[in-house]
């Protein structure tokens, strides 16, 4: 099957396309034939060696996927020809950016019947990172405050959305250019970052959802009891002693496989309230061009490979 794979840490220039042996599949698993696979900034840290998640190459970078079942190993939750999406084995390789990925069963989910599967394939890991963050870990809820941190981006227009499911007031932080498209997505108020102090602009927030390693400056914005909910620093043991010292709840988020999220963000996808954003669509063969966009820091939304 074709993939594409690194031999060495580096620019975008080391992902090659290949001819590698087919995955089998074991008890539980399916093998999914994908159709598309987005492409996520933890892809191009670990490329770069940044991020050395899969220790030394060669290996593939590459998670989220949504395609079809090719085949469906004994005890597994699928049936041959059934649409899927998830995001296996994370933080294990999966080596999504290829034709075929072998998977837990538990690990994916039916697609959303509503998206195609380039659509899908932008949902898992974002999604699953905004929903393990916002509805597991901090229990948001309706009617309370909620500030999103680069709110435009591929985990931040997908946390927005969740929070406005779940019945919060969202205050989203974005650069000027993303303003119009975030109240689209139902933002209640938007922030300028780049011309307004937001720790000056937002206070007795409920819930802060930090994409940005700002957590100790987003201290201060939080009520008595507040959460703050990082995804960068959910290892940094100084900045959860100072959020308990400072009166309130810290939640770092590693986001990992989790079906019934899946589901759930499925059946909001279904009913209209989740839509995730594409902004580029590229052939499986310009993997690296996919990585350049990621990396530059300036996409809207997600960036999504097909197969």
């Amino acid at each position: 099957m074709r993939a594409v794979i690194q031999k060495s840490f580096g620019g975008p220039e080391v992902l090659e396309e290949v001819d590698i042996e087919r995955p089998r599949t074991l008890s539980g698993e399916v093998l999914v034939r994908v159709h598309a696979s987005a492409v996520n900034p933890v892809d191009v840290a670990v490329r770069s060696g940044a991020f050395p998640l899969l220790g030394e190459p060669p290996f593939g970078v590459g998670w989220d996927i949504s395609g079809v079942v090719e085949e469906a190993g004994p005890g597994a939750r699928f049936e041959v020809g059934d649409e899927v999406y998830g995001m296996p084995f994370f933080p294990r390789a999966a080596t999504g950016y290829a034709e075929y990925v072998a998977s837990p069963s538990r690990q994916v989910a039916r697609k959303p019947a509503s998206l195609d599967h380039v659509h899908a394939a932008a949902l898992p890991l974002a999604g699953l990172t905004a929903w393990q963050g916002l509805v597991d870990a901090a229990g948001l809820s309706a009617g309370q405050r909620v500030l999103i941190h680069r709110a435009a981006g591929g985990v931040g227009h997908l946390a927005v959305q969740i929070a406005k499911a779940r019945g919060a007031h969202v205050i989203a932080l974005a650069s000027a250019a993303g303003h119009e498209f975030l109240r689209g997505l139902g933002a209640d108020e938007v922030i300028d970052y780049r011309t307004t102090d937001f720790t000056e602009a937002v206070r007795g927030v409920d819930v802060v959802f930090d994409s940005t390693a700002q957590g100790e400056r987003s201290l201060g914005v939080l009520r008595p009891g507040g959460v703050l909910v990082s995804i960068l620093e959910h290892g940094n043991k100084e900045l959860a002693a100072a959020t308990r010292a400072a009166g309130h709840r810290f939640a770092g988020v590693s986001v990992e496989p989790d079906h019934a999220a899946l589901e759930a963000i499925a059946r909001l996808v279904d009913a209209g309230l989740i839509r995730p954003h594409v902004s580029e669509v590229l052939p499986l063969a310009e993997a690296a061009k996919a990585h350049e966009l990621v990396g530059s820091g300036r996409t809207r939304g997600k960036v999504v490979l097909t197969v």
